[in-house]
């Protein structure tokens, strides 16, 4: 399942309320960059406005809101805010072991490497130990 989530604002402006959102695409922004995107600039393109801005400025001095959350970032979601850290750090997690499952298939013929926990944790903390060493 891809990870996908709304990140939206509310603020005022010259006496109007603006709720700007963007939804994304979780999976392509980990994937181009390893990391969450700055989403200010984001939401703000999205929804016309300037980022040279007083309106832009405003809307940065607000807490963004999280919602309609799918995927592992759901897990991540609580009363509208994300814990981004440890989204990512999850999110770097499942993708290493879905390539120790190809590994472990391959080299073992085991099927599904998350009913072997044991194997599963050692063969992350080689992974692991292999990219520190980098």
């Amino acid at each position: 399942m891809s990870n996908k989530i709304t990140a939206s604002i509310h603020f005022s402006f010259k006496g109007e309320r603006h709720s700007p959102s963007v939804e994304l695409d979780i999976d392509a922004h980990m994937q181009s960059a390893g990391c969450l995107p700055n989403l200010y600039p984001l939401i703000a393109k999205k929804n016309g406005y300037d980022l040279y801005s007083y309106e832009y400025e405003m809307m940065q001095a607000e807490m963004i809101s999280f919602s309609l959350a799918e995927g592992l970032i759901a897990d991540f979601v609580e009363q509208g805010k994300l814990n981004s850290k440890a989204f990512e750090d999850a999110w770097h997690t499942a993708q290493s072991l879905k390539q120790l499952s190809l590994i472990a298939k391959e080299h073992m013929n085991i099927e599904k490497l998350a009913e072997q926990p044991d194997l599963q944790a050692a063969l992350l903390a080689a992974y692991n130990l292999g990219r520190e060493k980098k």
